[in-house]
C-alpha cells in the first residue's frame, strides 16, 4: 500500500489593517496559480500600471518556481511563505523557503544574446522589481523584492 505525501492546502491571512498579507503553501507546482491570484488580488487597487502588476506577478511566480526547483529539488510538500506588504512609496514581497541555499553572487541569468531555453528568470525578476535581495538564513533563504512608485529608488542586487 502506498501513501501519498500530505500536501497542505494554501491558506491566506490578512492583517487587520490590510497593510500586510501572508500566504503559506506547499512547494507543489499546482499551488503557483493560487499564489499568482493572491498577488494579483493584493496589487489590484494599487497605483501601478497593469504592465507593472503583471511583471510583479510573473517575477514572483518565477521566484517561487526557482524555490521549488532549486531549494526543494521538486519535493512537493515543503513549506514556502510569502508576505506582501505595503511600504512607504511602494510594495515589498518577502519569499521564504527552508531548503538548500545558493550563494547570491552566483545567481546570474544567462547572457541575453545567447539564444537557448531557460536562464531568463533572474533577468525577469530584476526587471520587475527595483530591489532584489537574497538573505541567507540559518535554514533556507529569504528573497526580498520591492517595487516603488518612483523608479528612481532603484537598488538591484
Amino acid at each position: 500500500m502506498s501513501v501519498e505525501p500530505f500536501v497542505p492546502p494554501p491558506c491566506a491571512a490578512v492583517s487587520p489593517d490590510g497593510m500586510k498579507h501572508d500566504i503559506e503553501f506547499a512547494s507543489h507546482p499546482a499551488n503557483l496559480s493560487l499564489v499568482r491570484d493572491f498577488v494579483r488580488q493584493f496589487l489590484r487597487e494599487l497605483n501601478f500600471t497593469e504592465m507593472e502588476k503583471d511583471l510583479m506577478v510573473l517575477g514572483l511566480d518565477e521566484a517561487c518556481t526557482n524555490v521549488i526547483r532549486y531549494a526543494y529539488n521538486h519535493e512537493p510538500d515543503q513549506l514556502i511563505c510569502l508576505v506582501c506588504e505595503l511600504i512607504e512609496g511602494g510594495v515589498r514581497f518577502r519569499l521564504r523557503d527552508f531548503g538548500s541555499q545558493v550563494d547570491p553572487e552566483k545567481l546570474q541569468g544567462r547572457p541575453l544574446d545567447l539564444v537557448q531555453p531557460g536562464g531568463l528568470g533572474i533577468h525577469l525578476i530584476r526587471k520587475a522589481f527595483n530591489q532584489v535581495d537574497y538573505n541567507l538564513k540559518k535554514e533556507g533563504t529569504e528573497l526580498v523584492l520591492a517595487k516603488y512608485y518612483d523608479a528612481s529608488s532603484r537598488s538591484v542586487r
